[in-house]
């Protein structure tokens, strides 16, 4: 059974209970109100009628239709039913009538009750003395009181019976509108069950957007949408996830085929004679520790990616206390040294900038940047790093003056295996994760490592935090 056909019933059911103590209620005070109208009735009538059987010995023209009249003569408690006037004035049995009388006679007050006569129906009885030793006894007819109770009672029924359908259908139909959100957001979940979210593009375009139903189903709306939002926004990084760990996959192989590829060629001349003249085999060797070279340093890069990627479980950091601009300028002097052809202006700066680093993994990232701009400009291109401050960041900006990256390349250059130029050689390209690591070690320290936005220079720019990271 549905909520709004649950919630309807309950409602019919306790309008029902209300129904039922609010008619018993009325019921009976309305009969106790006829009872107390007929009593005083009853009083009324027999004040006149005393007052004539003093005067004149009977009840003639002091009389209602349908009542009952008895006068009885009572010597020593026995009372004694005078002839009637009329035969129609007492009933056929006056045992009732006898019984209230012989009550009258030990009391000192009237005496009312109700008496079932035989043949005649219920009737209100009550009994006076007229004088002493003279009691007159009246009935009343009930049917009167009872037939408008009756009626009463079954106008309460049916007008709640109307009245109790009535709540129940349109009740059901206000609580289907009010959880109409609530079955939309249903259909929604169902939606959302449909849908294959094991492809790695999945996404949940499905909203719970119906208005109404109140401040509770107003909440619950917002936190269900919320949660399809996380939901939806952990499958799109699942999916990212899954397809930058593709292309990784994809790139590290095709990066490992190429030495093996040279190394497996090179072991396969070494059948051969000519190849085993001691200077071709000098220089086939000389080739294979070339290859052999270049995939170790490709694994390094790769077992320090995921050693960084880890980080909480096993950081390949060493950390300690060193000079930021002491290792730029041991970085400055060794680019010097190697790329004669770059001149390289070291900027004034700070004097000192204490950190704690890792200092063999900073000088590292510096040296990626550095020859980076070496590699991808022409000869003579000029280099700048550059040392600076600011509250609690220290900075190092490293530019070059050369063609500058696309900007279409510009939000790729930190992706593994990406490289701006795909003519270049390996030889001289790398592998394409340099900045990959630099960015890596660098948020290993608590810092970043960005591209200067246009239109400034190829600028990489270094912040690391002045406190412990």
């Amino acid at each position: 059974m549905r909520l709004g056909t649950r919630l309807a019933l309950g409602l019919g059911a306790l309008a029902l209970v209300v129904f039922a103590v609010v008619g018993t209620a009325l019921t009976t005070y309305m009969r106790d109100y006829l009872s107390a109208q007929l009593n005083e009735q009853l009083a009324i009538a027999q004040v006149a009628q005393t007052k004539s059987i003093v005067d004149s010995g009977g009840l003639t023209g002091k009389k209602y239709w349908g009542w009952y009249y008895a006068v009885y003569d009572v010597r020593d408690g026995t009372p004694v039913l005078r002839k009637p006037e009329d035969p129609g004035d007492v009933p056929e049995d006056v045992a009732d009538l006898t019984t209230l009388a012989r009550a009258r006679a030990v009391a000192d007050h009237e005496v009312v009750g109700t008496e079932h006569l035989r043949g005649d129906g219920v009737y209100r009885l009550r009994a006076c003395e007229v004088e002493p030793g003279v009691i007159l006894v009246s009935g009343a007819p009930m049917e009167d009181i009872d037939n408008t109770v009756q009626h009463l009672i079954t106008i309460q029924v049916v007008t709640f019976v109307l009245a109790l359908g009535a709540l129940v259908v349109f009740g059901r139909a206000m609580l289907r509108r009010g959880l109409q959100p609530l079955s939309d957001m249903a259909h929604t979940a169902h939606g959302i069950a449909s849908h294959d979210l094991t492809e790695s593009a999945s996404r949940l375009p499905l909203r719970a957007d119906r208005a109404g139903g109140g401040p509770e189903v107003e909440e619950l709306r917002t936190a269900f949408n919320t949660m399809l939002e996380h939901i939806d926004d952990s499958l799109a990084v699942r999916a990212k996830a899954e397809q930058r760990l593709r292309r990784f996959v994809a790139d590290a192989s095709h990066e490992l085929r190429t030495p093996l590829m040279s190394v497996r060629g090179y072991a396969d001349l070494f059948q051969y004679a000519a190849a085993n003249a001691p200077e071709e085999r000098d220089k086939h060797l000389a080739r294979l520790r070339a290859e052999a070279a270049r995939m170790g340093v490709l694994l390094d890069d790769l077992l320090l990616l995921a050693r960084l990627d880890a980080a909480e479980v096993e950081t390949p950091l060493r950390m300690e206390d060193a000079d930021l601009v002491e290792l730029v300028g041991q970085a400055a002097d060794a680019f010097r040294a190697s790329h004669p052809g770059h001149p390289l202006t070291l900027a004034p700066g700070p004097a000192a900038v204490p950190l704690r680093m890792d200092p063999h993994r900073i000088r590292q990232v510096l040296d990626n940047l550095l020859t980076n701009a070496a590699v991808h400009t022409p000869p003579g291109t000029p280099v700048t790093i550059e040392v600076s401050t600011s509250p609690g960041t220290a900075r190092v900006r490293v530019a070059d003056r050369g063609p500058g990256i696309p900007p279409g390349d510009r939000d790729r250059v930190f992706d593994r295996f990406y490289r701006v130029d795909k003519a270049r050689s390996r030889d001289r390209g790398g592998s394409g994760l340099g900045l990959s690591v630099a960015r890596s070690l660098v948020r290993a320290h608590g810092g970043t490592l960005e591209l200067a936005e246009p239109p400034e220079p190829t600028a990489f720019l270094l912040s690391l935090p002045l406190g412990r990271p």
